[in-house]
């Protein structure tokens, strides 16, 4: 393709670089009517953002093809972290080599000292994160009187990073006259509020599909039960076998517990979060880039500027908070044209969460349960006979050695050996508790810890040491999918109680009933409390509640009535433990 609406040095440039043509975001910011022109630009991670604005700036600074000496900066590029900023720098670095450029990069982990001289010895290009920006600008060393462009790259993970008070002084500091680039992901209200501060008549181009958040992004929603999360990353790590992996974790703590389960099962996985140090992140991304771990866990702030450009699946472990969460962790992959998979997964309680999520961001994704041990088993089987009846050419001593195999053992004997071996080399697949509601004739077979309601008109027979108990209310039913085979475990957990120490399980249509026994009620209420957030839940969304008065449905008749002529429901007693709210619950009594 040509290049001639550039200038030589830079066509050239993407020429030896391999470049046929440009993508949207860079043809579009070479247009004549965006010459000169202040740019609000949104474009998915991953377009060719970086060469768009090394491109889009070339008039505030070629002159006759070249650079000519500067005492101070021409051009400012902030990025969000220190990992972009070097790849900012990189990909300037061959764009301008021919014209002579020369570049800093004032980044945090870095020699403050060397970039000090570095800037003194007179630069064109400055790419630095805010805060080692604002240092350098407030001890002298970076002079910003001369600057001619300022580009603000990832500027909506910048905001959200708390970047604000540092990006104001510093474009505080710059000339009116100079030219803003300001690239984002996505343009929420505080981006447009501080596009309209610092710019002027800036002209808006998007090149993110109306449709959907990433055109070259493959979504995927599976629904699982709240104790088989962690067993839902493994078999989807296992069924895909991507070359890299990212895992996206809310807090460090979920990291570190993820990534000690992942590695404890045989996965090559590092960890980035807040808790790790700078060189710590160097050996994990590095680890990534060499292809010696395939797995990252990670948090959303420490997962900010990373490019792996073999990532090809994206877990989000956790829910995303909201809609630009999503965009940017689903935006690792998928990039530069790549197809990419992106899976979130989701606890029963919060599917209609994920759903409103999705629909508001014009999100189109395909929801399933998640993959079973049974389907990783299977689509092992399909991987290896692909990769065994591949076409190869064989050495010499392979052929050798078979031969000597076969004079030992029949062929059926020595491919049931291969197979057990390369399986043995991959983590085995988890057995999830619940892969979805079973038939509706299974739920009603059994009720009692087992089944749903029972057939109409037929009760189950009460538990032996249950006569005094106290009834409590889920805030899930069977439109949350609630089964006991995934409740009993998480009330086990939530209350430290054994699965014996529960009675009977009721599941209506949203909400479940359950009783413990009242001697230890106190006990599972305050551990029931503890293991809560403010809002009374727990990670996957999940309240607890007394049932008020201890009753749960109309008392059987087998009951003797009590003083008031009101009969005890569930074998309940006057006395004892007082049904209280505890935590923030948002439950309403059952009816």
């Amino acid at each position: 393709m040509s290049f001639n609406h550039l200038s030589p040095v830079l066509a050239e440039a993407l020429g030896a670089r391999g470049y046929d043509a440009l993508t949207p975001v860079q043809s579009q910011v070479t247009e004549d009517a965006a010459q000169g022109r202040d740019l609000l630009v949104s474009a998915q991670t991953g377009s060719g953002k970086t060469v768009a604005f090394g491109l889009a700036m070339a008039g505030e600074l070629l002159e006759g093809g070249r650079l000519t000496f500067a005492a101070a900066p021409l051009a400012l590029i902030i990025a969000p972290t220190r990992e972009l900023a070097l790849q900012v720098s990189r990909e300037l670095g061959w764009l301008y080599a021919k014209a002579g450029a020369r570049i800093a990069t004032c980044v945090g982990g870095m020699d403050a000292s060397r970039e000090r001289r570095n800037l003194n010895q007179g630069v064109h290009i400055v790419v630095g994160t805010p805060g080692r920006l604002r240092d350098h600008l407030e001890r002298g060393a970076l002079d910003l009187e001369s600057l001619r462009v300022a580009v603000l790259d990832e500027a909506d993970e910048m905001l959200d990073m708390g970047f604000r008070e540092d990006l104001e002084e510093i474009l505080d500091a710059t000339p009116q006259s100079r030219r803003t680039l300001l690239f984002s992901a996505t343009i929420p209200k505080p981006i447009a509020q501080l596009a309209k501060r610092y710019q002027r008549d800036a002209l808006r181009i998007s090149t993110v599909g109306e449709d959907r958040g990433h055109g070259d992004i493959a979504y995927q929603v599976v629904t699982v039960a709240p104790a088989d999360i962690e067993g839902a990353v493994i078999n989807l790590l296992r069924l895909h076998e991507p070359d890299t992996a990212m895992l996206f974790c809310a807090t460090r703590d979920n990291v570190r517990r993820l990534h000690a389960r992942l590695v404890n099962r045989g996965f090559a996985a590092v960890a980035l979060s807040g808790e790790h140090s700078q060189n710590e992140r160097n050996h994990a991304l590095q680890a990534l880039r060499d292809r010696r771990a395939r797995v990252c866990v990670a948090t959303d702030v420490a997962a900010r500027g990373i490019d792996l450009p073999s990532l090809s699946l994206v877990i989000h472990v956790e829910i995303p908070r909201d809609a630009e969460t999503l965009q940017h962790r689903s935006g690792r992959t998928g990039r530069a044209g790549k197809k990419g998979t992106a899976v979130l997964i989701v606890p029963y309680p919060r599917r209609r969460r994920v759903d409103a999520m999705l629909r508001g961001t014009r999100i189109e994704a395909e929801w399933g349960n998640a993959p079973s041990a049974a389907d990783v088993r299977q689509k092992d089987q399909e991987r290896l006979i692909e990769k065994l009846l591949a076409p190869v050419e064989h050495e010499p001593d392979d052929l050798e050695l078979a031969q000597r195999l076969l004079a030992e053992r029949s062929p059926e004997d020595i491919a049931a050996s291969l197979v057990r071996a390369h399986r043995a080399t991959m983590p085995p697949p988890e057995d999830l508790i619940d892969n979805g509601p079973p038939p509706r004739r299974e739920r009603r077979e059994g009720f009692e810890q087992g089944g749903d309601h029972p057939p109409r008109g037929e009760r189950s027979p009460r538990r032996e040491g249950f006569d005094d108990s106290v009834w409590f209310r889920l805030n899930i039913g069977r439109r949350q999918n609630a089964d006991p085979r995934w409740i009993l475990p998480l009330l086990c957990r939530r209350g430290h109680v054994t699965k014996h120490e529960i009675g009977a399980i009721r599941i209506g249509p949203s909400e479940t009933l359950f009783n413990i026994p009242l001697a230890i009620a106190d006990r599972f209420a305050e551990a029931v409390e503890r293991s809560a957030n403010a809002d009374g839940e727990d990670e996957s969304g999940v309240a607890i509640t007394p049932a008020p008065g201890g009753a749960a449905y109309p008392p059987r008749r087998d009951k003797a009535p009590r003083k008031g002529g009101k009969p005890l429901a569930g074998g309940g007693k006057p006395g004892g433990f007082k049904a209280k709210p505890f935590g923030k619950g948002k439950g309403r009594a059952p009816r």
